[in-house]
């Protein structure tokens, strides 16, 4: 979805967060426009998944303001894929039901968007099955089809395939170059390296809560600007 109605720019300004008197983020800023796949990479404790979820309204900032052009009237556009997502306690095809019905999609557009979320995402030989009881790379299938399912513009994916096997993982990444082919936004925190290089257009370095490069993901991994990034990139641990 673009134009005129777009919640993009996404604008986060001096964006900063702190926790039991520890500062988890400080004065990150950046705009992310419409299109493409930006990496959120840095080494643990960075402020990852933390910034996923501020950007995505999950937390208030203590600081700083996220902003989307335009104000999120009715459907929320934008939507959140955990590392490991929450299933409910009934089939795959309830799950994508009840994700619309609970964003308030009626029952007729429920149905017709339930079926094409299981026919693109190849879920469709599992639809009636216990969602609990799926693989961990079919869940997180299912959890990408239930965030398409919403028709957002942006989806944030937190660590999407950091605990599935080499196929799943090259099954999810299909499916990430597929979306944001169809012109979805993805933002995706990644630890990594490999993915980050084959998917990313963008990159956003964090490291001790500090947005420390923000670069398109060729330059970035080519020839890094900060001696903390040439680290982290080379394999070196950041404390």
């Amino acid at each position: 979805m673009t134009g005129s109605a777009s919640i993009l720019p996404l604008r986060v300004d001096s964006l900063g967060f702190s926790a039991d008197s520890r500062t988890l983020l400080a004065d990150v800023s950046f705009t992310l426009p419409a299109g493409g796949i930006t990496a959120v990479i840095g080494p643990n404790g960075a402020g990852k998944s933390l910034l996923l979820r501020l950007c995505h309204g999950l937390l208030m900032p203590g600081a700083g303001r996220v902003e989307w052009a335009r104000d999120r009237a009715g459907r929320k556009r934008h939507a959140m894929v955990f590392q490991r997502p929450v299933m409910l306690r009934r089939s795959a095809e309830a799950n994508l039901e009840h994700a619309l019905a609970a964003a308030g999609w009626a029952s007729v557009e429920r149905r017709e968007r339930v079926l094409a979320a299981l026919a693109r995402f190849g879920l469709q030989p599992l639809a009636d099955s216990p969602a609990r009881l799926l693989s961990g790379g079919e869940q997180q299938r299912l959890a990408i089809a239930r965030a398409w399912a919403l028709a957002p513009e942006v989806i944030f994916l937190d660590e999407p395939t950091s605990h599935l096997d080499p196929g799943a993982t090259r099954q999810i990444e299909t499916m990430l170059f597929a979306l944001a082919a169809d012109g979805v936004t993805l933002v995706m925190a990644t630890h990594d390296l490999g993915q980050a290089r084959r998917l990313a257009h963008r990159v956003l370095f964090l490291n001790r809560g500090q947005l420390v490069e923000d670069a398109p993901a060729p330059m970035f991994f080519e020839s890094p600007a900060t001696a903390e990034a040439k680290a982290f990139v080379a394999g070196d641990l950041l404390w």
